[in-house]
């Protein structure tokens, strides 16, 4: 009976992710609109700003939400705690400490997790879009915090994505860099993350480069294999035809037939009489 209990609740997980997937991942871009508006418009009014708070928390909410409801659906929840720990600590993140950029973190975090449970999202995808997103976002917290310290010279979302761009792939030209702890603490998360993804991709590169070498020598071995059954297959034919064209009998019994002149019953071949008559013209004429 427990068994049949633990499959239909998998089954309902398993349907509630799937049809949630979607409307979890428009969410995600409302997020993202609601944290850009404030900092990419710092003429922004008390109204829009509210607006987009209220719409962080409604987007974290959500996330909350689904999270609650998998564990709720899952059969073994102990197990679903242990094996989605960093779900559990994106959902509770915000509210131990209701910072902005922790909500920004938690709610990546929920949308990667859910992104790599999507059946459609191939490798590739998935690590375009996590390294776009690390650079959008990257460039948004770095200049929410560093427009207005005094030292700063992060003023402009151009300079905010120039810094993002040479802290991801490691080069640090140093001509724009953080001041503030907390624009440290976000260009060390934004390097380790630039690296890690960067690996990610050149493992993908180079998987995809062994996997099409391997299937070019296996198509050559199948080549190589079809090549030499033809070429049996030629030489049997080739045998076939020669046994085709040799006499009937064998070579013996065309020889004596040969010598003795007569045919297969003694009698003389149509072709000898044929010759005869032919050797004396008027020979026969009356």
């Amino acid at each position: 009976m427990s068994t049949d209990a633990d499959t239909r609740r998998h089954e309902a997980l398993t349907r509630w992710e799937r049809r949630s997937q979607r409307p979890l991942l428009a969410l995600a871009v409302l997020f993202a609109v609601a944290y850009a508006v404030p900092i990419v418009d710092g003429s922004a009014g008390p109204a829009v700003r509210q607006a987009c708070l209220v719409t962080e928390w409604a987007v974290w909410g959500a996330f909350t939400a689904d999270y609650l409801i998998r564990l709720r659906l899952s059969p073994d929840r102990w197990r679903f705690v242990r094996t989605h720990w960093l779900d559990l600590c994106a959902v509770a993140l915000p509210l131990l400490q209701p910072l902005r950029l922790l909500r920004l973190v938690s709610t990546l975090l929920l949308v990667g997790r859910r992104a790599r449970m999507a059946s459609q999202i191939r490798l590739t995808t998935y690590v375009a879009g996590s390294v776009a997103g690390l650079l959008i976002f990257g460039s948004l917290a770095v200049l929410s915090v560093e427009r207005s310290a005094p030292d700063g010279n992060i003023r402009t979302l151009g300079d905010a994505l120039w810094w993002s761009f040479t802290t991801m792939t490691t080069v640090g030209y140093g001509d724009l860099a953080p001041t503030t702890a907390m624009g440290r603490v976000l260009a060390v998360g934004l390097m380790l993350s630039g690296i890690a993804l960067l690996g990610v991709v050149t493992a993908n590169i180079a998987a995809w480069f062994i996997a099409r070498f391997e299937r070019d020598d296996v198509e050559g071995r199948r080549q190589t294999e079809a090549i030499r059954v033809l070429t049996e297959e030629v030489r049997a034919l080739r045998a076939e035809v020669a046994e085709l064209r040799r006499p009937p009998g064998d070579g013996s019994a065309a020889s004596g037939a040969g010598a003795t002149g007569s045919g297969p019953d003694g009698s003389e071949p149509p072709g000898h009489r044929l010759r005869g008559q032919l050797a004396v013209p008027g020979q026969n004429m009356p």
